[in-house]
């Protein structure tokens, strides 16, 4: 129902556009350019077929909007960044058909003999730019 009611507003606001392109507009004769009042000194014009499909389709556009709208809105969606999403799910299979292998647990390493050695200085890091003073004064040519 969804998808039909999405296929559906796009058509209808394809053909709107279509359709609202094909009239002529109001005033677009060469009266209205120089402050004429163009159609409305002659009174109301007659209603064309084209007006009138204008008018249904406009009408259909709004109501698919306000339906998908609504749709939407009740339509339970789940972010890709929920916290449900991100957390991995046991017993899946992977892409290619084999189940997720178990981590592998190394042995602890041995802790290495203490000896009483003494701890080398901490050496500061070499800066990788000099530093140069900060002035105030213009630069001398």
């Amino acid at each position: 129902m969804f998808i039909a009611l999405v296929v559906l507003h796009v058509l209808v606001s394809i053909f709107l556009v279509l359709v609202v392109l094909l009239q002529a507009g109001r005033g677009a004769e060469l009266g209205a350019a120089f402050g004429g009042l163009g159609q409305a000194t002659y009174g109301r014009t007659p209603t064309t077929p084209l007006a009138k499909l204008t008018t249904g389709l406009a009408v259909v556009f709004m109501v698919t909007s306000l339906t998908l709208a609504f749709i939407a809105n009740e339509r339970p969606t789940e972010s890709a960044l929920s916290p449900s999403a991100m957390a991995p799910q046991s017993g899946t299979a992977a892409p290619g058909g084999t189940p997720p292998a178990a981590p592998a647990t190394a042995p602890a390493p041995a802790a290495p003999a203490q000896t009483a050695a003494p701890a080398a200085p901490a050496q500061p890091a070499a800066p990788t730019a000099p530093v140069l003073p900060q002035t105030d004064a213009p630069a001398r040519k």
